[in-house]
């Protein structure tokens, strides 16, 4: 079923789409409640049916079924039929009627459903994307305070800022636009654009971006970029691209879906004519066109392909892995490299206190000095003071120093928490100062997740390739994250359209890529790439929705276990696949080639359905994911 391509330029009636930033609810959407309706109907009448009870009883709800699950397709179809086209969704109402019309009401109701419902996913999928998008606009605020040339202030819409505008900062406002800092020192949190874990020092000359966060200090920064030229904007139009764009299977299953519905439907219409024309007998030649119909429709060869799918979704669910479509299941197996971000990712995306160098008996007095802040350097100290069982004096005189670090009285010292080099110690050390004197370093660390060794090593068994690492903390950082993990391609310091960039070249090159992250930055990689994993935590809203797979409970270790899960379950597609397409020769043959009585088209078509069905529902197994879990794929 075709979907509308997500553009947010366009601005949509107040009664389909909500505002900004919130998310669409599921039975806000008309498809998916045409879908409900029917569903519901079809299960209200499968037991009146099965049950023999007279027709009265369930006929009516079998006809509310194929209304509300048909008429939808069936008018697409007809528009397609319009422009000289042909798609199966029609071809699907077709066969629904047709077996209607011989009184296999049951199996006209399934085809109905299964098309309504897979149609209602899409709809929801596009809509809550689109969500996201708008969601990520909002991060840029909708005004700035612009400095005039006479010093004096006048607050506009930041759409209105130009190249060359003097926006002033204040302590705690998002920023309006790109831009190069012209006064004033602060830290500003850049986790949305960098995935930088900790915010950064910015004093002048420094470069910021639209939709960061700026910290205890005031700026004043000239605008360097239109908004429509941000970072942020071309997040959002990076994600909108690639959302756009049909993956070749896709395209491929479009010209099948077209060849084969233009195959069987001239075939029912010649087997009905043709004998017909030639004085058979009226009804006869209903009954046999009407049996090559329901023998020739594509329920095995649907149901082939989406219970081991569905079967693989609902396992990978029960143990944290959220997959979002049949589609997706089938992607992530095809998987040939792996990219991987590094903060919230590989690493658990807070710092903490590895290693004290000098006198340990200061992280007490650091930890008092850093209690009133709230940055998160300042929370790790404290978290390690306490976590060592270390007692902390109060401290009196607080001062926070934006790009510094933070001084008070404790005990009637001086103490002084300052950032230190951190290339030379670990990822980011600060110094502690007593009096004056330097008496302790604490280094900080951003803890690799569990298993991230074992992960790595696992993606690179399944795929052939070692995974890459792309970044945009410093490259000391990720260089020793790297190191630690096993990994040895490492791209630092970029920013989202660089990531989307290199999973672009890897793509052009003939590689699948799948790409795993969290942060809004990796948004654009995850929409780019093949497929995307996103770590469900500390993921951003628009992370989560852009990527097609969620790792719930951040274990690194589930994401090779899907991927061998997906490839076993498509090996069982191609098996189911190959009894489908036999059985339906089998059937198609016998009814042209001899007389095929409708009660044994009927339960060969049914019994090829039913058993790959079975086949497919083999993945529903615990086992199925601890074997993948063990990242064996066969």
């Amino acid at each position: 079923m075709a979907s509308p391509v997500l553009d947010t330029r366009t601005t949509a009636p107040a009664a389909t789409a909500p505002p900004a930033g919130r998310r669409t609810g599921l039975f806000a959407l008309p498809e998916v409640r045409w879908a409900a309706l029917s569903t519901l109907a079809f299960l209200a009448a499968l037991p009146l049916d099965l049950a023999g009870a007279p027709a009265w009883a369930w006929g009516p709800l079998y006809a509310v079924c194929y209304a509300a699950g048909g008429w939808e397709p069936g008018l697409e179809g007809l528009r397609a039929l319009r422009e000289k086209s042909l798609d199966v969704d029609l071809l699907m109402v077709v066969a629904a009627l047709g077996a209607a019309a011989i009184g296999q009401y049951l199996d006209g109701g399934l085809l109905i459903v299964i098309f309504a419902v897979s149609g209602a996913l899409e709809a929801l999928a596009t809509r809550r994307t689109a969500d996201s998008v708008r969601g990520l606009l909002d991060l840029a605020p909708e005004t700035a305070v612009r400095l005039l040339p006479d010093g004096a202030e006048e607050t506009v819409e930041a759409a209105a800022l130009r190249v060359g505008d003097t926006v002033l900062v204040r302590p705690g406002e998002r920023l309006p636009a790109d831009g190069t800092v012209l006064d004033g020192a602060s830290e500003v949190d850049q986790a949305s654009i960098t995935g930088e874990p900790l915010p950064v020092p910015r004093a002048a000359g420094d470069e910021v971006y639209a939709g960061t966060l700026n910290g205890a200090g005031a700026l004043r920064v000239r605008v360097g970029a239109d908004p429509a030229d941000s970072v942020i904007a071309r997040i959002v139009a990076l994600v909108e691209e690639a959302s756009a764009t049909k993956a070749p299977t896709q395209l491929f299953v479009e010209r099948i879906e077209q060849r084969y519905s233009v195959c069987v439907v001239v075939a029912t219409l010649l087997l009905f004519a043709v004998p017909l024309a030639l004085g058979a007998d009226f009804t006869e030649t209903l009954l046999r066109a009407m049996t090559f119909m329901i023998v020739a429709s594509p329920c095995a060869v649907v149901l082939a392909t989406m219970p081991p799918l569905l079967s693989a979704i609902a396992t990978a669910g029960r143990h944290g892995v959220l997959v979002k479509s049949a589609v997706v299941m089938e992607r992530l197996g095809e998987a040939g490299r792996v990219a991987l971000d590094k903060t919230g990712t590989l690493t658990q995306g807070e710092p903490r206190v590895s290693r004290v160098r000098g006198d340990e008996s200061v992280l007490a007095l650091a930890a008092a000095a850093e209690r009133p802040s709230e940055h998160p350097l300042g929370r790790a100290v404290v978290t390690a003071a306490q976590e060592r069982g270390v007692s902390v004096p109060e401290a009196s005189d607080f001062v926070s120093v934006p790009g510094r670090g933070v001084r008070a009285v404790v005990d009637g010292r001086a103490v002084e928490v300052r950032r230190a080099d951190g290339e030379a110690h670990a990822d980011t050390a600060v110094e502690v100062v007593v009096d004056g004197e330097v008496r302790a370093v604490l280094e900080f660390t951003d803890r690799l997740r569990e298993g991230a060794p074992e992960a790595v090593a696992a993606l690179t068994a399944l795929t052939g390739t070692p995974p890459a690492l792309l970044t945009g903390d410093n490259a000391g950082a990720a260089g020793r994250v790297a190191e630690a993990v096993g990994i040895t391609d490492v791209r630092a310091e970029l920013l989202p359209e660089h990531k989307a960039a290199a999973v672009r070249e890897w793509e052009s090159s003939g590689q699948r890529v799948l790409f795993v992250g969290d942060g809004v930055n990796d948004a654009p990689a995850l929409a780019a790439a093949h497929s995307g994993i996103a770590m469900g935590r500390a993921g951003s809203d628009l992370a989560l929705e852009t990527a097609d797979a969620v790792v719930v409970r951040d274990e690194l270790a589930a994401v090779p276990a899907v991927i061998a899960l997906s490839r076993r379950a498509r090996r069982l597609v191609v098996q189911n696949l190959v009894i489908a397409g036999v059985c339906i020769a089998a059937l198609v043959t016998w009814d042209l080639a001899g007389h095929l009585p409708l009660p044994l088209g009927v339960a060969g078509h049914e019994g090829s359905t039913i058993l790959v069905a079975l086949n497919g529902l083999r993945l529903l197994r615990d086992a199925a994911w601890h074997k993948a879990a063990a990242h064996r794929s066969a």
